[in-house]
């Protein structure tokens, strides 16, 4: 694990340093189209239980994320220039921050709101001892979960009966088998994901 909690921190400086005039860039198309907050900051569960700060840049108009924490394809909450964020997940970027610091891995289970991760029990709870990822195979496999909840008739209804079981199903293999080699693999795959969104 310190192997795995260096090569984080490691990425996470290169990718911040590397990427801020992007970021800058970034930011500055978010005030200038929506205003502030360029950032939008969420309580989640990380290793442990403990409670921090996700952040992301906004992709939403402000104080939306009070209507419902589920987002759905084609959402009307979502600003024109977060549709384009969202799509090439430029928004995720805020989140090496939370990897440099420690809240957040490059690769394990997406942090959720309070009610979900911090309320599973007996085998399933293990996962709590991981760190919460940007990417993960749960988040590749869902890549489109956004339109597959637009399609159901209770989107929230339809994420906690069916969604979020699977998802602790796939990052408790994940826990079972994870190594270095494995998050390299995931990590490929993320970016194979994102240039194809972006071809």
């Amino acid at each position: 694990m310190i192997g795995k909690r260096l090569f984080d921190s490691i990425v996470a400086s290169l990718v911040l340093l590397v990427l801020a005039l992007p970021m800058s860039i970034i930011a500055l198309a978010i005030w200038i189209t929506s205003g502030t907050p360029i950032l939008f900051q969420q309580k989640r569960v990380g290793r442990n239980g403990k409670i921090f700060s996700i952040k992301k840049f906004r992709t939403m108009v402000v104080r939306s994320e009070v209507v419902s924490t589920i987002t759905l394809h084609g959402d009307p909450r979502i600003t024109p220039i977060g549709v384009h964020l969202r799509r090439w997940k430029l928004d995720e970027l805020p989140q090496f921050w939370n990897v440099l610091v420690g809240q957040m891995s490059l690769i394990g289970p997406r942090p959720d709101v309070p009610g979900y991760a911090d309320k599973l029990q007996g085998e399933q709870s293990r996962l709590l001892c991981l760190r919460p990822g940007i990417t993960g195979p749960a988040t590749l496999i869902y890549k489109n979960e956004a339109e597959i909840l637009a399609q159901v008739s209770n989107p929230i209804e339809y994420n906690d009966q069916v969604i979020f079981p699977d998802k602790v199903r796939i990052n408790l293999e994940y826990l079972e088998d994870c190594s270095f080699s494995q998050d390299l693999y995931y990590i490929w795959l993320t970016m194979k994901q994102i240039f194809l969104i972006t071809t």
